[in-house]
This record gives C-alpha cells, sequence and structure tokens, in this order.
C-alpha cells in the first residue's frame, strides 16, 4: 500500500526503512554483571566497566547472546556462527568510554523477513538486513537543574538489539505494522518486553521521498521515535518537509532529526555521520564471538510457537475466523487466556467472550490481560454453566459483570442471587398459561395472522420469570399453546 504525497509537481512516493533499538531481556548488562531492572536510583546499577574506569576488560553475557539468536530465528534470518564486536567511536556526555561497543562489518544475525499484515487484509514481506548486539550509552537529564545537566549511568552497557529493515516500507501504515509485528515476535519470544513507554524499543526512521520510476534519493534519519503512533505521524511529517524542500528547488540534506509531538514537525539534530566517521575498528579486548550450531539448532528447538503459526493454528484447529485469531494472537497473554476458556469448549463463543465481554471489562476497570478482572478459570467455568442450562446467556452476562464487581467465582454468585435458569417445562408452562390469559385479545390477534406478536409473549413470559427461563422451552411452550 503506497503512500502518495501530493505536491505542486504532482505526486511522490515515500521510501521509509527502520531501525529498531530493542532492550535485550537479561538479568545483567552485555559485558558486566551490573543489574538491568527498570526504575532504579539513578546510577545504582553502574559497575566499573559501565562507568568506564580504564584496566576494567568486558565479558560477553552468555544470555544476551542467546536472546540475540531467539531473535534471529523468530525473523528467518540467518545465523552467523562467527561475529565481531567492534568499537564505534564517538564522544557524548553519558558515553563514559568515548565509544560504544557494537558490530558493524559482522553482525551475529544477517539477512531474514517478517510478514506483516494491513488493514485491507492484504499481506506484505519486509526484509531484515541485518540485527547486530550492541551497548545503550546512559542519560542525560537536562530539567534537574537550572544550569547543569545530571548524568544517570544505569542504561549504560545494558544490551541492544539493533534490527535494520531494508527500505521496503511505502506507508505510514505499512511503517507502523511492521514495527507492531516486530515488537509482537519478540514479546513472543521473550527477548524484548517491547515497553515503549520505559524506553526498551525505539525507533529510527529513516524516510526518503521520489518520484515513480526513480532510485533512492537523500533520506534523513528521525531519531528516537518512542510509539508506534509517533513512528506513523513521523513518516507523514517528514516525507511532506522533503516534497516542498525538493519542490522549492532545494535539496534534502542526510541529516539526523527529531519528531516534535508537541508541534507535530521534525526539526534538524545534526548532520548524519557516515561509517567512516566513527573509525570503526575490532575491539580489542574481545575475541570474535564464536558459537556452535548444535547449540544454535537447540534454541531453534526450543522456540515458543510464534505468532503466525499460532494464528493459523486457531483458524484450523479451532474453527474461528482469521480475524478472530488476528486479535486473539497480538499478544502472547492474550493467546494464553484464550486457550485456557477456550480448552473443552465451543471455540468461538470462547472467543466471543474474550474479545467482546472481557476485553470490555479491561478497558473499563483499567487493568490489563495479564491481571484480568475475571481469570481464565472463573471465564471458563461461566461458560460451563451456559453449557449445562443453569444459565441463559443473557443471565451469564448479569453474573459476569457481578465477577467483574466483586471477584468471586460464578457458581458462589448464582447460588447466592437465585440466578439459576428454569428448565422444568412444567413450571414454564404454568406462567405462560399466565401470560396467554392477562393478554387474550392478543392472543386472538396472533391467531387472526398478526405473527410479530410472538415476541411480545416471549417478553411477558421471560418478564415475569424475571430472565431465569430457557429461551429455548420458552419458544418451544409458546409455539404449542399459541398453535
Amino acid at each position: 500500500m503506497t503512500y502518495i504525497v501530493e505536491g505542486e509537481s504532482g505526486p511522490w512516493e515515500v521510501v521509509i526503512g527502520l531501525e529498531i533499538h530493542a532492550q535485550v531481556t537479561s538479568n545483567a548488562k552485555l559485558f558486566s554483571g551490573a543489574a538491568t531492572a527498570f526504575g532504579a536510583e539513578p546510577n545504582a546499577q553502574v559497575s566499573f566497566i559501565d562507568a568506564g574506569f580504564p584496566g576494567m576488560l568486558p565479558v560477553i553475557n552468555h544470555e544476551c547472546v542467546a536472546q540475540a539468536v531467539r531473535t534471529g530465528l523468530g525473523l528467518n534470518a540467518k545465523i552467523n556462527l562467527w561475529s565481531r564486536f567492534d568499537r564505534k567511536n564517538y564522544f557524548y556526555a553519558d558515553l563514559p568510554q568515548g565509544y560504544q561497543i557494537s558490530q558493524y562489518a559482522h553482525p551475529i544475525i544477517g539477512e531474514g523477513a517478517i510478514d506483516i499484515e494491513l488493514a485491507d487484509g492484504s499481506t506484505k514481506t519486509i526484509g531484515i538486513t541485518r540485527l547486530h548486539l550492541e551497548q545503550d550509552a546512559g542519560k542525560s537529564q537536562h530539567d534537574q537543574h537550572a544550569t547543569k545537566s545530571f548524568i544517570d549511568l544505569n542504561r549504560s552497557g545494558v544490551a541492544l538489539m539493533e534490527i535494520v529493515s531494508e527500505p521496503d516500507m511505502r506507508s505510514p501504515e505499512e511503517a507502523g505494522a511492521y514495527l507492531t509485528k516486530l515488537r509482537q515476535i519478540m514479546r513472543y519470544l521473550g527477548t524484548c518486553d517491547g515497553n515503549m513507554d520505559e524506553g526498551s524499543l525505539r525507533a529510527d526512521v529513516n524516510v526518503s521521498v521520489r518520484k515513480a520510476g526513480e532510485g533512492f534519493r537523500t533520506r534523513c534519519e528521525v531519531k528516537n521515535v518512542n510509539s508506534i503512533r509517533f513512528v506513523m505521524q513521523a513518516v507523514e511529517t517528514e516525507a511532506r518537509r522533503q516534497v516542498e524542500v525538493w519542490e522549492s528547488g532545494g535539496t534534502v540534506d542526510q541529516e539526523t532529526r527529531l519528531f516534535d509531538t508537541g508541534r507535530g514537525i521534525t526539526r534538524s539534530m545534526r548532520s548524519k555521520e557516515d561509517a567512516h566517521d566513527y573509525r570503526y575498528f575490532p575491539d580489542p579486548d574481545l575475541p570474535p564471538l564464536v558459537i556452535d550450531a548444535a547449540w544454535v539448532e537447540g534454541l531453534k528447538a526450543a522456540l515458543p510457537e510464534l505468532p503466525d503459526q499460532r494464528r493459523a493454528r486457531y483458524v484450523r484447529d479451532y474453527g474461528i475466523t482469521p480475524y478472530d485469531a488476528h486479535v486473539l494472537t497480538l499478544e502472547r497473554e492474550t493467546a494464553a487466556y484464550y486457550e485456557s476458556v477456550s480448552k473443552g469448549r465451543d471455540a468461538k463463543q470462547a472467543a466471543n467472550w474474550v474479545m467482546g465481554d472481557l476485553f470490555a471489562a479491561i478497558n473499563r476497570t483499567k487493568s490489563s490481560i495479564a491481571e484480568p478482572p475475571v481469570s481464565a478459570a472463573d471465564l471458563g467455568a461461566l461458560l460451563d454453566l451456559m453449557a449445562d442450562n443453569t444459565l441463559s446467556g443473557k443471565l451469564a452476562k448479569e453474573v459476569f459483570e457481578v465477577m467483574v464487581e466483586t471477584g468471586r467465582a460464578p457458581g458462589a454468585i448464582v447460588e447466592e442471587r437465585g440466578l439459576k435458569q428454569v428448565t422444568d417445562t412444567r413450571a414454564i408452562e404454568a406462567v405462560i398459561d399466565q401470560v396467554l390469559a392477562a393478554n387474550a385479545d392478543k392472543v386472538a390477534e396472533y391467531r387472526s395472522g398478526k405473527d410479530k406478536l410472538f415476541g411480545f409473549f416471549v417478553g411477558q413470559t421471560m418478564k415475569a420469570m424475571q430472565g431465569k427461563g430457557n429461551p429455548a422451552l420458552v419458544n418451544d411452550v409458546l409455539k404449542q399453546k399459541l398453535s
């Protein structure tokens, strides 16, 4: 789906590539044993290595390597059994060493691809250029003092996976879908928590524009965008800016820009450096990283079921629609909840309750699927009460609301409030006889051909029974009595 920017000279096509920085899920940093927990007191999780003390030697974190390999496998990418760490030299106040240990010429993960799903139901394959491991820098805080900047090194040395896409995206929607899918895969794998509000996932957005049939023009990089919505907005904003520059006779400079979310514009940050500006060279303190093919196969065999595989299984084995399967697999926690509810039960009914009543309750109570207002076991028990005719659909919804409010199990609520559905045919007949006797004129009208009055009799019967009558039995008995 190509996004076209209309300029005075006609249509322009947008070309997009993303560089995603994903924090590796690990208890320790990439080259030190310092902790990585979010929210710690400033500078409480800093080793001598992270602080750049002289003579401190880095030691690779085995789990971070494993997490990178798992991610590469999830991206259908080439796993390089030989890779190398380089020093990327640049000065920044919160980079104590004066260089970043990264990978450049020989990354741990090579080319791969993922499929994205778009709103119109179509799919598109987006190429992955590479995934490499590197250290994060610290954090400068400029709003704590009137004349000074503070430095927090808790993030310094935290392991990042930089995932670079091919310039295959052509619209803000495709960029948003790609980032959404990448985040989803990593969350399923457990390799990155994807919490963009905590900085665990950040995007550098490369944007250029061109006329149809042209090669690539100069691109600009919009740095450190921290939400999927802002990524989509940044693409649109930067594309329109570049079209205006080209059409005014100017030239787009290769530079790094920032997206001002408040004003809805991008603004220049610095000129974009090329690789030679960073003076990359092999890190002398780290030997090449050599991994065993059998170890990689072991990681591959232990991978969890990924979203695409799970979605296909839901459609095939559970008989639910592709749309329902898509919604239920967006988050790993949602899929696990649904599987628990649907086990041994009507899968479509379970899907409707999870996507309907449960999602509505989560939104209303501002909770989450990880800590839902109703447990999967209790929702399953509610469906069982419907299956054995203890509850009608209407009564079940009433019970569900009480479950949300009180956290109690459905069986206890039914007993306490006397909500059990009436399935005794004789009891139903007695109520219907009373309803028909009280509405003799409408009975005559019905029998003279006004079939639409049948709904009136159903409503009056259910009202008299306080909603506890079995709907199917009420309908059957009414048909017999009215015929």
